[in-house]
């Protein structure tokens, strides 16, 4: 599929093509070849999106059980992932009824249906998260919970092959039909339960839950619903389905599950969708036709996922023009300072170009993690480092964020400021309050788990000529090269509080190949030595080529800027003119009432920074779980008493402005403490 063409020639193809079912092939046969494919799949060394056979993908990345991250930033959120977090959320959902609508349709359970119509995708997410913890370490007990809730769940498929615990009895016949496809989000949670069966099985071998999610697609699905006359149309509603089919591709061979990604991408003109229905699904329409990022951010960044395997794998020229104009789109206008996306509550949805406000800052969770996810796929696409910086810039702020430093409770929205006092304009938090154990759309949590849980599987990629380090943490990779080397590679650092990071390099036997090292886009000045001689060309937000022979025990000696940054915003962005933010190393700082002097949660917008003043830097191990602490001089003003709403600006102040120092605390650990007003960007005095 290289040339462009309309979707009337699309339908007319596809139909043709194996994605409509030969009316000789049975399920059973269908199973059979997966189980020959299988035979020979290497479910064991598959990584996160396994593109070791995708014709079009330059960088391959490295399985998540071939990272170990010791002891440093992320082995802390990784622990508490598990030890906490992992285990709290199994509880929440069993007591929020998410397995009780599995167990009823078994006869087990006499509850009835709780929850929203993708109540299922929640377990779904959940056992994704158990099973790329189990990619990484042996933890018997849950590993037992998790094989009895897939137990559980399969025993629900009906022998059409459907499963889904909201469209059943009185709902049943709303099934596929064309206004449940576009909000009733049936084939998302299906989606959903692709991945997770997926990395389940690459971390176990058992296909259990895997060939219950390709009963559904090829005895159900694929045999009444797709480009053929006798077949309904498909619109993904929200898209996911896309990115699970094209997984589903890569482990089973099976090409009509790519197909069927690709008729999905393109949209069915037979389906009858309103103009607002496109722009909010992100989906309805050709992918290839759409200029802009708009609608559901989610679901937009689900869709340019999907599309970006979809090129992967057949290297459509129109699917990456279109891939690039979104993302031009996305960093030029979208993007916040935090690697967040989608600023309006209502729709939770992008906004115009330069629409980023800070204290209505929708900013989900799952959308920042659909970001990550996205550059990940454009990262392997082009080996290109503007999308590694990107992804480096959700992981430690917009993403990070979204988990209390317990583990425990969650944000569902990130602002980039916040008053206490007022509700949090959260339509999915009942109390108003920023961080909650439970939502009763409880995306966000699990796919935070998930995200966490498979982090060792974003810090490294091959290629054909070497190895391509993206991040930065304490770890040991044991891998190899894509020519069979076997390969060690060390860090040592203590990013990001410290710019210093160490490389130690040891191929089994030596060897020439190049070691791609990231070297940040905010990291101005940057030293990079090999067994102490000095190299030059390193160029920030670019990969520095290191091509040489190398020896078991090669060190690498990286040192990137740590200065603390002070960021101006386009002067398009109107929340954000005459203020700025502050960022060191990866991590953005704001500020809480809470660490200024004497200040309450009103006095917070009445702080000021000077934009010449000098930032002081110190690590405190007693705050926050250990966090790095800038101070900067500002000044604090007094208005008058009780002002009106409007008054005169020769109005003289009660007093003169007070000096001050801000204290400022990494943006992903702010409210961890007493609630407090937040902001992000701060007004600034010109120097």
């Amino acid at each position: 599929m290289t040339q462009p063409f309309s979707r009337r020639t699309f339908l007319a193809s596809a139909a043709a093509a194996s994605i409509v079912p030969a009316a000789s092939a049975s399920p059973r046969s269908l199973l059979s070849l997966f189980e020959k494919t299988s035979s020979s799949y290497d479910w064991k060394n598959a990584p996160v999106i396994d593109l070791t056979r995708s014709p079009h993908a330059k960088l391959h990345p490295v399985p998540v059980h071939a990272v170990t991250i010791t002891e440093g930033f992320w082995s802390k959120r990784r622990t508490t992932n598990l030890a906490s977090s992992i285990p709290s959320m199994r509880d929440e959902l069993l007591e929020h009824g998410r397995m009780d609508n599995f167990l009823r349709l078994a006869g087990k359970s006499t509850a009835p249906q709780r929850g929203p119509v993708y109540s299922d995708s929640d377990i779904y997410k959940w056992i994704e998260a158990v099973a790329f913890t189990l990619q990484t370490s042996d933890q018997p007990e849950l590993h037992q919970a998790t094989q009895t809730m897939i137990a559980e769940v399969v025993a629900t498929q009906e022998p059409s092959g459907y499963l889904n615990t909201y469209f059943v009895e009185s709902h049943k016949p709303l099934r596929m039909e064309y206004p449940t496809q576009t909000t009733g989000h049936e084939l998302y949670c299906i989606g959903h339960m692709l991945q997770a069966a997926i990395a389940y099985y690459r971390a176990t071998g058992d296909r259990t839950l895997l060939d219950s999610g390709i009963r559904f697609v090829d005895d159900f699905l694929i045999p009444n619903y797709g480009p053929g006359q006798n077949q309904k149309g498909i619109v993904a509603g929200h898209p996911e389905i896309e990115m699970a089919l094209v997984e589903l591709y890569r482990t089973t061979g099976e090409h009509r599950y790519l197909d069927l990604a690709g008729y999905i991408l393109h949209g069915d003109p037979r389906i009858p969708l309103r103009p607002g229905q496109i722009t909010y699904m992100f989906c309805g329409i050709p992918f290839t036709s759409r200029t802009k990022l708009e609608g559901h951010a989610v679901r937009a960044m689900y869709a340019c996922c999907g599309a970006t395997d979809y090129y992967l794998e057949t290297g459509d020229p129109t699917y990456w023009k279109t891939l690039n104009t979104l993302w031009n789109d996305l960093n030029a206008h979208q993007l916040y300072v935090t690697g967040g996306v989608g600023a309006r509550e209502a729709g939770e949805a992008f906004g115009e170009a330069y629409e980023l406000p800070n204290a209505r800052a929708y900013g989900e969770s799952c959308a920042a993690i659909g970001n990550m996810m996205w550059n990940t796929r454009m990262l392997a696409a082009t080996g290109d480092a503007k999308f590694t910086d990107v992804i480096e810039r959700a992981l430690y702020n917009g993403i990070n964020s979204g988990m209390s430093l317990d583990g425990k409770t969650y944000c569902y929205r990130n602002p980039l400021a916040f008053d206490p006092t007022n509700a949090s304009s959260d339509g999915n938090s009942d109390n108003d309050t920023i961080r909650n154990p439970w939502y009763d759309t409880t995306c966000c949590p699990p796919n935070l788990e998930r995200t966490f849980a498979s982090l060792p599987g974003y810090f490294y990629s091959t290629s054909p000529d070497g190895l391509y380090v993206h991040l930065y943490d304490n770890n040991a990779m044991d891998w190899h090269l894509q020519d069979g080397t076997a390969l060690k590679l060390r860090q040592t650092t203590n990013y990001p509080w410290s710019g210093d990071v160490k490389l130690t390099v040891s191929p089994a036997t030596p060897a020439e190949f190049t070691l791609y090292l990231r070297i940040p886009n905010w990291s101005g000045k940057n030293s990079i030595k090999v067994n102490g001689a000095p190299v030059s060309n390193a160029k920030p937000g670019e990969y520095l080529a290191l091509r040489r022979h190398w020896s078991p025990n090669d060190i690498v000696d990286l040192t990137f800027d740590m200065s603390t940054q002070l960021l101006k915003a386009n002067p398009a962005v109107a929340d954000d003119r005459d203020r700025v933010a502050f960022q060191r190393g990866p991590v953005v700082f704001c500020i809480e009432h809470l660490d200024q002097p004497s200040l309450t949660a009103s006095d917070l917008a009445n702080l000021t920074v000077h934009l010449d003043g000098a930032t002081n830097t110190h690590f405190d191990p007693n705050l926050l779980g250990g966090v790095m602490v800038l101070e900067h001089p500002g000044t604090l003003a007094h208005t008058t008493p009780d002002p009106t709403l409007y008054y005169s600006a020769a109005t003289a102040e009660q007093s003169a402005p007070k000096p001050t120092f801000l204290k400022l605390i990494p943006y992903y650990a702010w409210a961890n403490r007493d609630p407090a007003a937040m902001e992000v960007w701060i007004p600034y005095l010109p120097a």
